[in-house]
């Protein structure tokens, strides 16, 4: 095969990243995809340009991207995973809070990695087992931290969980206020904010399993040691879904905790599904 698989992601994710950087001061025509989401041209091309790259690196290898769907061999054990700008209607608004996530399951798993931000010029990859963060041509190994106490909820739709839970309550609760600082990012460049130390914590809703959008973020956040549940800090892609990812288990406690208040609020039933 030649490059490793981290290797490869990496590459490809630079790609993307070179198309979003080079085109964000162009008139970003939308492209309707339905259910109020869009697409534009950087997207297409980004990803266009991340398919180049796998296809010559892993010809024999199945890919779904965001943007074209499946192709390669669907019967095959790997598949990449590519969310070419992730934060679309952020670089819509000429905002530069976007990412390019590419990622390898093969099996169930996810074994390679990376996500680049565009604007940062920074680069973070796993092979699955460590982290790091690739920036003026070295590598720093990934070390979350909850100091900053910094915590992003994810506010996009869609929301299985609505009638139970809904981030944007967090928000209002004032113990979330007085124990952290709540912060609003709609990008999963939040995922590598927190293996990164950046970010105390994430929490979003949402069916996650094999999702171009969080594959890459997760398996970073898995790879430097953070913790990773679902919403009711079940097994994440079980149960009812969602993520809850933490620097730390206290930290991860102390969120889980708000989440769960609204789980019982709603329903009258703890977690386990006793009254």
């Amino acid at each position: 095969m030649g490059q490793n698989d981290h290797e490869v992601a990496i590459d490809a994710a630079l790609a993307g990243a070179a198309v979003v950087r080079a085109r964000y001061r162009d008139e970003h025509r939308r492209v309707d995809k339905g259910g109020g989401d869009f697409a534009t041209a950087a997207d297409i091309e980004a990803e266009r340009a991340i398919l180049d790259v796998l296809r010559v690196a892993r010809p024999a290898d199945a890919v779904l991207g965001e943007e074209t769907g499946h192709s390669g061999d669907l019967a095959a054990e790997r598949e990449w995973l590519v969310d070419p700008l992730c934060g679309t209607r952020n670089y819509a608004a000429r905002s530069m809070l976007v990412a390019v996530n590419v990622a390898l399951r093969a099996g169930t798993d996810v074994t390679a990695a990376a996500v680049a931000d565009p604007f940062a010029d920074e680069l973070f990859w796993t092979d699955g087992h460590t982290a790091f963060l690739r920036r003026d041509g070295g590598d720093e190994r990934l070390r979350p931290s909850a100091a900053n106490r910094l915590v992003d909820v994810n506010l996009d739709p869609p929301f299985p969980n609505g009638t139970a839970f809904q981030a944007v309550r967090m928000l209002a609760e004032p113990e979330f206020g007085d124990r952290f600082s709540p912060r609003v990012l709609s990008t999963t460049l939040a995922l590598t904010w927190v293996a990164a130390g950046r970010r105390a914590a994430y929490v979003t809703d949402g069916d996650l399993r094999d999702s171009v959008h969080f594959a890459s973020g997760i398996a970073l956040c898995r790879a430097a040691g953070c913790v990773v549940t679902g919403l009711r800090g079940q097994p994440a892609h079980t149960g009812v879904g969602g993520l809850v990812v933490a620097a730390d288990q206290q930290t991860h406690e102390a969120v889980l905790a708000m989440v769960e208040r609204q789980f019982v609020g709603e329903t009258g039933r703890g977690r386990d599904g006793t009254g």
